[in-house]
Formats: C-alpha cells, structure tokens, sequence
C-alpha cells in the first residue's frame, strides 16, 4: 500500500510541479546567493547514478560556468529543519544525455535545527550514501571555462511530507561566470523599480494611482535596464519562474494588489546565442501598492488689511497634502485646473478677494488629486476717524502737545502704532517715538491699529492747534505819569487771573506800568500782557521874544497844546503878547492834560535909540545883565543883514555904535540876544529887535 502510494504521488508531482531538467537546467549567476523552494520534478525522472538511487522527488537543476579557476565549495541550508535535502554534481563539459556518474554525491540524512549540506575544504570524502551521517563532500578543483551540472532534491515521502526553499550560498577561490559581475558587459547598475517597503525585506512597492488598474509591465524595462545593452527582461507571477523564465507576462493585464510580482533580467550575447551566460538570470521582487491621494479642502484667512478688500494669501501654507515631496499647482478656476492653463504663478503672496482657489496635488509617485482652499478675510479691525484739539503752545503758539494715545480711533482690542504720514503707515515705517506727547502744528497723523491676528487698518487723526484767544479791548494805555486808570479785558473768557492778583474782568486804579492777565477760553489759557505808559511831556524847546510878544516853541507830548503866563489862563496860540518887561513863568500842557511844564523867561528891557556921544545917555546897549544865561550871545547886522558887531562876555555884552574901533554911520540897525535858560532843559531864548544910532561928527 505504501508503495502504491508513494507511485501515486510522484505522479501528481510530475503532473502538477513539473520542473527543471537537466537539459532546461538553471544557469547559476555568479558566485551569488540562491534560494529556491524545489516543488516535483521535471518532464524526466533522470537517471542519476552514484548515491541517488531513488530517482527524483523534488528537484531542481543548476548549470555552472567557471570563469576563474580555484577551488569551489558551497553550504545548502534548508529553511524548514524537517527537509531532508540531497544533491550530486556531474562534470566537467558533459551533456545531459550522457553525464555519466556524478563526481561529488551525497544522500546523507541530514535533518534537524541547522541542518545542511554540501562542499567544504575539509571533507574528504566525494561520495555519501542514504543514511550516511556525513553531510558535506570534498571541495572541487575546477578550472575557467569548465561546465558543471548541480542536481539538489528534497526527498520526501509519505513519511516526510516535508517541503521547504533552500538557500546555497558559494565558497572557495574560482568564481562563477556571469554577465552580471562582468564590468564589460553589465556597464551601468540595474535599478529596481519602485520604492522601497516600510519594512525593507518586503518587496519594493509600485504605487498605482487606481485600483483596479491595468499596468503595462514593459514601462518598467527601461528603468530597470539603465542603459544596460543587450539585456532582456520578462515579469512573472512566481519566483520560480523568474529564475527559469517561464511563463512571462506578455501584455498588461489588471494588477493583483495582494500578489508579489517578479521581473527576470538576462543576458543575450549578440555574437553568441548558445553563450552558456545567457541562460543566467537575475531576479527581483516587487508588489503593486495603492496610491491615490485625497487631498483635504481648506480655509485660508488673511487679513483685508485698511479695508481694501483684498488679502494676501499664502496658498503653500494651506495643508491640503500631507507629503511634502507631493507637488502642487494653483489655479483660480477648475476648469484652468483641468486644462491646466492659467496657473497662479504667486502662490505665496497671492492677492485677491475671498473666494475659491482650486490646488491640483500630484504625489511623487504621480498621482493626483484636487483640493479647494476656501479664501477668507479675518473680522476687520474697525476704526474712525478722530480729531484732537491740543492748547497752544506758549513758546510757539502755532504748535501744541498732543497725547495720540487719546484718540478716539477705535473700541476694539490691539495695538497701535502712530505715524506722521499715511505711507509711513502703510508700509510700517518711522513711527512716532512719543505718541503722548507729540509736538506739532496744525496737520494729520495716522494710526495703524493691529488686531490678534495681525490685520490691521489705519484712521487719520485731525490735529488742530487751540490758538491763544486774546482780548481785542484790552489795550495799552497811555495816562499822566501822576495819574491811575482801569484795564479791562473784556467779556466772554471764563475765567481771568491778573498779575494784581485780581480775578475779574477789569482791574481799577492802576498807575503806569506793565501788567498782564490770563484769559481762559475752554481748557486754553492765554498770557496777554499790557501796558499803561506815562504820557510824553511836551518840551519848550525854544522862545523867541520880540519886543512884548512871546512866541514859544514846543516839542514831544501830544498836540494840540495849551500856553499860559499863570497856569490859570489857557489859550491855544503859542504867541503870548504884551509881556511886561522883567521875569514872567510860561507854562504849557499837550493833549493828556497833565500836570504843565513851565519855564522862568527874561523879557530884557527895550532900547530902540543910542546916542553915543559920550553924555552919558543912551550911549550903548547894555545886557550885561543877562551875563549870568548860558551862551549868552549879542549880535548887530546891519540892513543887509550883514553882522557888524558881536558883544559877548568879553566886551561885558555891550556895543556903543561901532565896528571895528570906528563910529558906524547913523541908522536903524538889528540885533539879537540869544541865550540858553538855566533850567533842566536848557531852553534856548532868542530876543530881537532894532535900534536907531545917531552919532554926530
């Protein structure tokens, strides 16, 4: 019965796991690693000789080439403790159809925790039959160009069901043909396609934007191949098949997410086509992961600064893509999106009104997905214009402090920032280093007032200077030095503060000096200052005296002027007439009717004739009286008006009649005596007249 059954499964085995021959043996790449999960045999249970004796049970076929000689060993490990593998090897350049009896052979039990097999540099033993407890061979000698066949069997019955992979991995001094460690051939790196996994045993992933998706595994080729002639490449379903490059997948066909796929490379010498290199392959694994995006609708708020209804937004920093590496591209419209025409070209800084802007999101693997960023404006900050009146300042009366701190500009929450014009506000430049006390004339400043989420808005401030309001009745006065007047200021201030101490509207009884007063109008006070003057006195400045008529001569006060002889009797004429001779008071007052000023004047007595004839009568004019004036002066002109004599303090002020030593001819001649008065202003008398002199040969 159990040789029946064990007839049976071989059957099955050959029906359903047929593998490599030895005339379709897998050509062995280099001294690179091997795994491979043997599962029947081929299309002929192959007479093996040596120690394998029970024909095939899982097997798989290797053809070696060496390409430099030396020694070759190698370690078969199965990965399931319970696989009991067995192997021989055939060569050097034999055929198929007659390998003869293999050169190395070894059908040892070799089962347990770390179980394998093989050549190693230390047996020395070439054969090992069933049941043999020595598990590795002598190493081989081989030489470069020699070819050599490696049959591997996992030999399994009904009473070891067992089937696992194995890996070989290649040891001693020769190396392995392979055009794939040769530089001549293989110029550039092979590169494999996709990403690598989350987990780097894992096979590489091929992101797909749909699922199901048709893939066209030829767009891989060219990537993989890297400019790497004379290479082919398939894609396969199974491992097995791409190290034997059996089944390919020859047209796109809808991807299996849950499957591995396998790509097969492999050489074609253009100049050989039986090159054992050629049947030499190099595999790799990858799978198909799903890749569409969904990109994530957005709000942006920015802030509609000033009220200009539009913002700058920063499309980049909407988060619509997780991926930084995705790329994205902005548009106003879908429809732009969908043609992609019309990108917005500053998305950092893009200015516009709310809205809708429309961002196509393409993965680094391609795929793409749409996303809106709904654009709006923060709340608006809120602000009026505002005017502050400011007093005067004394100093500089077109100027005033203002505290810009008070403006009434707005009742929201943020923080202002003054300016003395509207750009320096806008562009957040300058700013006024003492907002509470700004100096300034009549104008404008600006206020940026900015909210929590820095938007702000600017309101113009009106400053108007309170000018100083004076009294246009108070003025200055001009009294008697020995008088007192009333100063008033007049109505419609509400408040007054004199220099007397006074707070009312007038002050009385104030003498000539200086005074002020502080008019206050509202919150404004203003300095006027006045004065009341002492009135000018009039001056006599001189008097002319003629016979009895007096004519004076005033100067300075205030005309018109009044004259007296008493002090008592006033009269508006400066000609006083018929003045007795002797001393007499003239006294004069100007328009102030103050207290007059008067001076002392000599009316001289009168001589009209002289006869100088020595009788002792009339026989000179004498002023020697008047020798104690200052200046005093006595001149004689003849008719012409010519001087002819002047009597002064050295001739005692007298003249008899003649000019130089000799008697003048008998005739009316003039004269005049002038002096300065002996009073504080010095004034200047002048009295005229003429005389007759009669002199007798």
């Amino acid at each position: 019965m159990k040789k029946y059954l064990l007839f049976f499964l071989l059957l099955l085995s050959r029906t359903l796991f047929s593998q490599a021959d030895c005339s379709t043996a897998l050509t062995v790449c280099g001294n690179s690693n091997i795994t491979y999960s043997p599962s029947g045999i081929g299309a002929l249970n192959e007479n093996l000789g040596g120690c394998l004796t029970t024909g095939e049970h899982n097997s798989i076929w290797y053809k070696i080439t060496i390409a430099t000689g030396g020694t070759l060993t190698f370690d078969l490990v199965p990965s399931d403790p319970d696989a009991d593998y067995d192997w021989a090897v055939y060569g050097p350049n034999v055929n198929c159809g007659s390998l003869g009896g293999p050169i190395r052979c070894n059908a040892a039990t070799v089962i347990g925790v770390g179980a394998s097999t093989g050549l190693n540099m230390t047996s020395t033993i070439t054969s090992a039959a069933g049941g043999s407890p020595t598990p590795y061979c002598k190493y081989l000698d081989v030489l470069p160009g020699q070819t050599y066949y490696l049959y591997i069997d996992n030999w399994v019955d009904v009473f070891n069901p067992t089937m696992a992979p194995f890996s070989l991995t290649w040891g001693g001094t020769a190396t392995l043909a392979s055009p794939f460690t040769n530089p001549n051939i293989q110029t550039q790196p092979f590169t494999p396609p996709g990403a690598p996994a989350a987990n780097p045993a894992d096979p590489r992933e091929i992101i797909i934007c749909q699922n199901p998706a048709v893939f066209d595994f030829n767009t891989l080729s060219t990537g993989i191949l890297n400019g790497n002639s004379n290479f082919q490449i398939t894609y396969h379903t199974s491992q097995n098949d791409a190290l034997s490059g059996a089944n390919p997948i020859l047209s796109p066909q809808t991807v299996n997410l849950a499957l591995t796929y396998y790509y097969s490379i492999h050489y074609q010498d253009p100049a050989d086509p039986n090159n054992p290199i050629n049947s030499c392959r190099q595999t790799g694994a990858f799978k198909f992961k799903q890749g569409s995006i969904t990109g994530n609708n957005v709000t942006l708020y920015s802030c509609n600064n000033n009220n200009t209804g539009t913002a700058t937004f920063d499309l980049t920093s909407a988060a619509v893509f997780a991926d930084p590496a995705a790329t994205k591209k902005y548009y106003n419209t879908l429809s732009d999106l969908n043609a992609g025409i019309n990108e917005i070209t500053n998305p950092a800084a893009f200015v516009s009104a709310e809205g809708i802007v429309y961002v196509k999101i393409t993965s680094q693997y391609g795929c793409i997905a749409v996303a809106e960023i709904t654009l709006k404006f923060y709340p608006v900050v809120i602000v009026t214009e505002a005017t502050l009146r400011s007093c005067f300042i004394e100093s500089n009366p077109s100027t005033a402090s203002f505290n810009l701190t008070t403006a009434p500009v707005t009742t929201q929450t943020g923080t202002k920032t003054y300016f003395p014009s509207l750009a320096d506000a806008k562009n957040n430049t300058n700013p006024i280093a003492n907002p509470s006390n700004y100096i300034a004339s009549n104008g404008v400043v600006f206020i940026r007032v900015t909210n929590g989420n820095s938007c702000y808005a600017i309101a113009k401030v009106n400053l108007i200077v309170l000018l100083p309001v004076y009294s246009n009745v108070l003025k200055d006065k001009i009294i008697c030095l020995e008088d007192k007047t009333t100063l008033d200021a007049g109505s419609g201030f509400t408040a007054y503060e004199w220099s007397t101490g006074a707070t009312t509207q007038t002050i009385s009884n104030v003498g000539v000096g200086t005074y002020w007063v502080k008019l206050k109008t509202g919150d404004c006070t203003t300095l006027q200052t006045v004065k009341v003057y002492a009135s000018d006195q009039p001056v006599i400045s001189s008097v002319d005296i003629e016979s009895t008529t007096v004519t004076v001569n005033v100067t300075g006060g205030t005309g018109p002027y009044s004259y007296s002889t008493d002090g008592v009797n006033w009269q508006e004429s400066n000609i006083l007439t018929n003045i007795p001779r002797g001393d007499h008071h003239i006294f004069v007052k100007d328009a102030y009717d103050c207290d007059p000023i008067d001076i002392t004047i000599v009316v001289p007595n009168l001589v009209n004739v002289i006869t100088p004839n020595g009788d002792g009568v009339n026989d000179m004019i004498d002023y020697s009286a008047l020798g104690n004036k200052q200046n005093l002066v006595f001149n004689i002109f003849d008719r012409y008006g010519n001087k002819i004599f002047q009597a002064d303090k050295m001739n005692g002020y007298q003249w008899n009649g003649t000019t130089g030593g000799k008697k003048v001819p008998t005739g009316t001649y003039w004269y005049s005596v002038t002096w300065n008065e002996n009073d504080k202003k010095n004034t200047l008398i002048k009295y005229s007249g003429w005389v007759m002199v009669k002199n007798r040969d």
